[in-house]
């Protein structure tokens, strides 16, 4: 097959990239690499700030029309795929749509109905938008709501959902929101992880634990990571001769691999029920996370063992006992950190995932 990965996310695209050509498939990748955090891809796409970036930007999809056509699939990270306002996206869509075989909408991250239904159906009992039937009233989540719910993303988001031959969610968070509303193509598929040769864990016994935590400082409010970063301080101050503590803040994705590497402990995502890419990677490291392991996390993938994950509730109190319990524990560390290598090798090997991908692509082509 032929297939087109438009956007990114974390690294999902281009780790997916490389596992379907490990399966013989013909993949491209064109995003802006994710901003700053600069994701490798095939064909860059990544605007320069202000009017005349938006002006160069367009002149430079214009001129690459001729080669997104012609794919058997497209698959966009998001309805919001370029660094467009999305009134210039809905011609862009179009022209995939008329020019390729089949599309797959991407549900990873921020979109209308990932806002919408947890501000309104408040289904998950906490989330990015709502704790248990209370909003969040920070200011990100507030733009949020203001830049996807009546606006032209929206109307994108909506037309896309609708038109698109398949949605696949990377989240158990983003499959709950789309599910009930497009159950006929729906798919729940794991992030895609490619597994680092390494083959046993760093030993903790006899020496400080290193907890690392990734600080995206114009987010970290509205990602807990504040909360989650002020509960390692204390804890760390409490027990200093049993730990420390490493800040990534804003750093480009190679430095923050570089960064990872050394860490026993990770602490990311208050608010998520599940891991996430940045996540996963540490996992597959031998690298504890301490952050979203709710029980819908392991049964949307059937796992009844492993259990890897430190799960916190989204509250500073929770966070602080439930680390400080794992620091005070090197025994506990030394399964988890095994356990949380098994856990990505079963569930998000790259390899793997591309294989669920390209069987979803298949039945689609074939239908």
């Amino acid at each position: 097959m032929k297939i087109l990965l438009l956007g990114e996310y974390s690294n999902v695209h281009a780790t997916l990239a490389e596992g379907l050509r490990c399966l013989g498939h013909e993949s491209t990748v064109v995003s802006n690499g994710d901003f700053w955090k600069d994701y490798p891809r095939d064909i860059d796409i990544s605007r320069k700030e202000g009017r005349a970036g938006g002006i160069a930007l367009m002149a430079r999809l214009v001129s690459l029309l001729p080669r997104l056509r012609g794919y058997d699939v497209v698959q966009l990270i998001n309805p919001m795929f370029v660094e467009l306002k999305a009134e210039r996206i809905f011609p862009l869509y179009s022209f995939l749509r008329k020019h390729n075989r089949r599309m797959v909408l991407g549900a990873f991250g921020m979109d209308y109905y990932w806002v919408n239904e947890c501000c309104n159906r408040r289904h998950l009992r906490y989330s990015d938008f709502n704790i248990g039937n209370e909003l969040r009233t920070d200011e990100d989540a507030l733009k949020e709501q203001r830049d996807w719910v009546g606006t032209a993303k929206e109307r994108l988001n909506r037309l896309i959902a609708t038109d698109a031959d398949n949605i696949v969610a990377g989240l158990y968070e983003y499959w709950s929101c789309y599910e009930p509303l497009f159950s006929e193509k729906t798919r729940f598929i794991p992030f895609p992880i490619a597994m680092p040769q390494r083959s046993e864990v760093s030993d903790v016994e006899g020496r400080r634990i290193n907890i690392f935590i990734g600080i995206n400082k114009t987010r970290s409010h509205y990602k807990g990571t504040d909360i989650m970063l002020e509960a390692a301080k204390e804890v760390v101050g409490r027990h200093p001769d049993l730990c420390r503590l490493n800040v990534a803040e804003s750093v480009p994705f190679h430095q923050y691999r570089t960064m990872m590497d050394s860490a026993d402990i990770l602490l990311d995502q208050l608010y998520s029920y599940t891991p996430s890419m940045n996540t996963l990677l540490a996992m597959s490291k031998g690298i504890v996370c301490v952050g979203g392991g709710e029980p819908e996390n392991y049964s949307i993938i059937s796992e009844n063992l492993l259990r890897p994950i430190v799960n916190v509730e989204p509250s500073y109190d929770s966070v602080l006992n439930q680390l400080e319990k794992l620091v005070c524990d090197p025994k506990r560390i030394m399964r988890l950190k095994r356990e949380s290598i098994e856990y990505v090798e079963r569930h998000h090997e790259y390899k793997k995932v591309a294989k669920q991908y390209s069987e979803l692509y298949e039945e689609k082509l074939n239908n």
